[in-house]
């Protein structure tokens, strides 16, 4: 049940937080830099299997190791780990391979998901203490 619950707190914080910064953002740092490689419409088969999975990875890597130790800090650093190994998986390759990708957004990228990471694990873990009890 304790998976089931930080998967479910991962889910719904992850993907507030994602909302959140991708429709303040996406106009601010992302468009004016890579305009024509944006798509208009977001496609949604991989969008949705990405907001699916990643929580995943935060329950297995970060919150449930949280729960095991009993730290908060295991949970965020973790967390923070987790995101910024996903996140540079995609950054530094965009950043290696397409000409408009920056470094600002690179760098930018990279932090926001290894905050927004942390941040959800935590988040997790703390829904899964409270469910074990």
């Amino acid at each position: 049940m304790t998976y089931i619950v930080a998967y479910i707190a991962s889910l719904i914080v992850f993907g507030a937080l994602d909302a959140i910064w991708l429709t303040t953002m996406t106009s601010r740092i992302y468009r004016p830099v890579l305009g024509d490689i944006l798509l208009s419409d977001l496609r949604i088969a991989p969008a949705l299997a990405f907001y699916l999975l990643y929580p995943v990875g935060l329950v297995v890597f970060a919150a449930m190791p949280a729960l095991r130790s009993g730290s908060a800090g295991t949970a965020l650093a973790h967390g923070a780990l987790f995101g910024l190994i996903a996140y540079a998986t995609y950054d530094l390759t965009n950043y290696a391979t397409l000409r408009s990708w920056t470094l600002q957004i690179t760098l930018i990228d990279l932090a926001y998901g290894t905050a927004v990471a942390g941040l959800t694990a935590l988040a997790a873990y703390q829904a899964a203490r409270w469910v074990a009890g």
